[in-house]
């Protein structure tokens, strides 16, 4: 058995990184709340463990894929978190999409315990993830994570290092607006290709092969056109995405006038139940605003 690796989180993410690293042969000790994300855990090859606290006493590498910056602070620094125990914690790689600043501050804290911190967040979907398809942004020490590339290497084929603490954290947010964008502007597309009356397959097909062409075609077009909505990437993750950058977008005195249209467009979904469908859900919004009549402010 390899090296034991701790994972906090076993979300759609986490669940795909779980299976990279047991089929890489680490020895993957997780915990999650949820009894269905630890029964994954088990299926996939990997061991429940019945606290974060027991996972910092298990490993010296830990792996986070939660929520927000709010919950991975309660993980790592809570009175049942990973630093209260015994902890054996020397390395913590943050896949988590969360606020730039209270990652540099977590990372200067930790540095005082001797315990270096990645910023890591992954650009992909889960299901990218789980193809060793998405792409790692890396923020803090150059050498610790030159040293760190025999985890993260079996996790993705592409993976960047973007700065100091914090500079993945700020890359996810920049690339996760354009992302959401080209994905609500595929949506918008075909919803008006269909109001034209075209084949929407056919239609697909050609954008793949004009200068319309995104990586959300490939990635998200037969989701919406198909009605697939099960969940890769959800709308209420990519909505609380969606504040942080509007907040920070307001604190830079920047307008980000598309981004307040998309995150209108999500909150519209989360509003009606669908924050844990796919994020190609967005096309039924567009729908119901074309059935309904109205327009997006």
């Amino acid at each position: 058995m390899g090296e034991s690796i701790g994972l906090i989180g076993i979300g759609l993410v986490g669940t795909a990184l779980a299976e990279n690293l047991v089929a890489a042969g680490f020895d993957v000790g997780g915990f999650a709340r949820s009894t269905a994300s630890r029964d994954a855990l088990s299926r996939c090859g990997g061991r429940a463990v019945p606290s974060a606290r027991g996972v910092g006493e298990m490993a010296e590498r830990v792996i986070l894929s939660l929520p927000d910056s709010s919950a991975v602070e309660d993980v790592v620094l809570g009175p049942e978190g990973l630093l209260a125990g015994t902890s054996r914690v020397r390395l913590i790689l943050d896949t988590t999409t969360g606020d730039p600043e209270r990652t540099e501050a977590l990372a200067a804290r930790l540095a005082g315990r001797g315990i270096h911190l990645l910023d890591a967040p992954i650009s992909g979907s889960s299901q990218q993830i789980r193809e060793r398809q998405g792409v790692f942004l890396i923020g803090g020490e150059r050498d610790v994570y030159e040293r760190s590339l025999d985890l993260i290497g079996p996790l993705a084929d592409r993976y960047y290092f973007l700065g100091g603490s914090g500079s993945g954290a700020r890359a996810k947010l920049a690339t996760n607006l354009i992302l959401g964008l080209n994905r609500l502007v595929l949506a918008e597309g075909l919803v008006f290709a269909e109001r034209l009356g075209l084949d929407l397959e056919a239609f697909l097909a050609l954008l793949k092969v004009t200068p319309a062409y995104s990586c959300a075609v490939d990635v998200k077009g037969q989701k919406m056109l198909r009605g697939d909505f099960s969940p890769q990437s959800k709308i209420a993750q990519h909505h609380k995405d969606l504040r942080i950058i509007l907040d920070y977008a307001e604190r830079l005195g920047q307008d980000l006038p598309l981004t307040r249209v998309h995150e209108t467009i999500l909150a519209r979904g989360m509003a009606v139940g669908e924050g844990d469908l796919d994020t190609s859900a967005v096309i039924r919004q567009l729908r119901a605003l074309r059935q309904e009549g109205r327009h997006v402010h």
